[in-house]
């Protein structure tokens, strides 16, 4: 199991920086769009359900991170600790329900772009959506400096 975490793991990291720099893209590029009134073009519209897919994955592989890796059981046996004691809170309770509500937004995003059908509010929109669930990403990913930082490269086993 621990080579299966292994694995996982480093999707999970490699998977974050598409994530953050898929996230980036749609956000400048919504914004431009948005700013500069641009006619809503092809490859935004494909872009917007890639960034989407790749962080439904990234989801789904912290998931089973969390249960497989023991998080989950950390709440469930000593919440009391769990809460007192802020790396311990950090993954077991604020990372992860950080990074769901960013999927939601980015799923609400979504689906009100397909809602309008004049460029400049689909530009508008997708800017104030994924602007919000960016923010929240941002500042839920253990940076280096924190309570609970974690390496911000693994490669199975190796941390950079």
């Amino acid at each position: 199991m621990e080579a299966v975490n292994q694995v996982l793991l480093t999707l999970h990291n490699i998977i974050r920086w598409v994530v953050l720099i898929l996230g980036i893209v749609v956000v400048v590029r919504s914004f431009l769009g948005w700013f500069k009134k641009w006619e809503y073009r092809e490859r935004d519209q494909k872009l917007i359900p890639f960034f989407t897919g790749v962080f439904d994955m990234q989801i789904l592989i912290g998931l089973i991170l969390y249960f497989t890796k023991g998080w989950g059981g950390v709440l469930m046996n000593a919440p009391g600790d769990v809460m007192k004691t802020a790396s311990l809170r950090y993954f077991a309770v604020e990372h992860w329900m950080m990074m769901i509500l960013a999927a939601v937004i980015i799923h609400i995003g979504s689906a009100q772009l397909k809602k309008v059908t004049e460029s400049l509010k689909k530009y508008k929109r997708a800017a104030i959506w994924f602007s919000i669930a960016l923010l929240l990403m941002l500042a839920s990913i253990p940076w280096p400096g924190m309570t609970s930082a974690r390496p911000l490269f693994r490669l199975f086993g190796i941390v950079f």
